[in-house]
């Protein structure tokens, strides 16, 4: 896209966008990458830990833990590129989970920004928290079937 721009072929064919230039015009060595992954999930991890230290204010601890969140899970973008991490998220086995992972996010970003409510604003954070398990447990197979059929047998109420 910038180099089609800045060598004056304003006219780039259907297939650019931002991500596939993303993808051709890299310029990270693989350790780069692997580099960048790092840092990207330490700095998640550590924003979602230092979000416990603002525990009392639930506002706070929604925003950095969200933040934190968001680096984490994009934090994959580095090793395997953004392109393909869109495709893996919205893969038909994960689409669902996906979008209640984003669903939530949003939900709790609003109850944290907009409507300042301390119960919404942690009820929307343990839902995060839920579709982001169940998120995570989409890439491991029969992760998710697993998980389901042990709830189903401990929350069984038939004696």
């Amino acid at each position: 896209m910038w180099k089609n721009f800045l060598d004056g072929d304003e006219e780039g064919g259907s297939q650019d966008n931002l991500l596939d230039d993303y993808e051709g015009n890299c310029s990270l060595s693989p350790m780069q990458r692997v580099y960048g992954f790092g840092a990207c999930l330490l700095a998640g991890f550590l924003c979602m830990i230092l979000s416990l230290v603002v525990f009392a204010k639930p506002i706070k601890f929604a925003l950095l833990f969200t933040f934190g969140n968001m680096l984490a899970v994009g934090s994959t973008a580095f090793v395997i590129g953004p392109q393909q991490q869109v495709r893996m998220m919205l893969d038909p086995a994960r689409i669902y989970a996906t979008a209640i992972y984003v669903g939530c996010v949003v939900i709790a970003l609003i109850c944290a920004l907009l409507i300042h409510s301390k119960l919404l604003t942690i009820l929307a954070i343990i839902c995060e928290i839920c579709a982001l398990i169940w998120y995570s447990l989409s890439y491991i197979p029969f992760a998710r079937r697993m998980v389901s059929q042990v709830t189903i047998r401990l929350f069984d109420t038939e004696i």
